[in-house]
């Protein structure tokens, strides 16, 4: 059996088609009936006329959907051995979908009960937020600790470095920077490296971008090293001064 009571325009009604089916009689009658009723001006708003397509002919035919009232009215007078049975089923399925149509009102203290659970669901659900948020948060943070420097700023560090290490030599026309430069360049690199803790120098944290420009700026050879860079000059100043005698 199809269901009794369907929704149709936002209102709980059946058909002339289920009437017939449910109470065992032949829908040319229940039609009969309907329309036996309609003559009555009073029931106008109880039936609505409309049409369905038969399975097997394909043909198009008249059935009428009515509200509960309709229903009462048309069914007052069935008799039978079920027929009190299949009221009650009607009376049943009318009220399940009035019932979702238009629901009871909820007592105060049922309001109050709804209101609390929704402001816990709430507070809930603003936690969970707050905890989603704190994530993405902290993810965020750990990118941009640990995003590299650009290539402007990896050139910048190159150009200043390669700038201190000649200025340590003396210039790139000293003796020193001739023999030795290649040996205060890697110096220099390495102690770069080993404080910034990084392979080479592109693998530094943009975070620290300008410490590493500060890191140049007062980095200094050793001192075994300047000792070394101090001798080769020396050198060249006597030679110079040897050839201006």
């Amino acid at each position: 059996m199809n269901q009794l009571v369907v929704i149709q325009n936002r209102q709980a009604v059946t058909t002339s088609l289920q009437i017939a089916e449910s109470f065992n009689k032949e829908h040319r009658n229940v039609l009969r009936d309907i329309e036996g009723l309609l003559k009555n001006e009073q029931t106008q708003n109880l039936f609505f006329e409309s049409s369905y397509q038969h399975p097997q002919n394909k043909q198009t035919y008249k059935m009428y959907y009515m509200n509960r009232d309709g229903f009462t009215l048309l069914a007052m007078g069935f008799t039978g051995p079920k027929s009190l049975e299949f009221k009650l089923k009607y009376i049943q399925a009318f009220n399940a979908l009035e019932e979702q149509l238009h629901p009871t009102p909820l007592s105060e203290r049922e309001q109050l009960k709804a209101s609390m659970r929704l402001s816990l669901e709430t507070s809930e659900e603003i936690e969970t937020l707050k905890v989603e948020v704190s994530e993405v948060k902290e993810t965020v943070q750990s990118l941009y600790k640990t995003m590299r420097i650009d290539g402007n700023q990896e050139s910048q560090i190159s150009k200043r470095g390669r700038e201190v290490v000649i200025a340590a030599l003396g210039g790139k026309e000293s003796i020193a920077y001739k023999k030795i430069s290649r040996q205060v360049f890697s110096a220099f690199w390495r102690d770069f490296k080993n404080h910034f803790e990084v392979p080479r120098y592109g693998e530094i944290p943009k975070t620290r971008f300008a410490e590493s420009i500060k890191f140049i700026s007062m980095w200094q050879p050793s001192t075994t090293l300047r000792m070394e860079i101090n001798a080769y000059n020396q050198q060249g100043l006597k030679l110079v001064e040897g050839g201006a005698k």
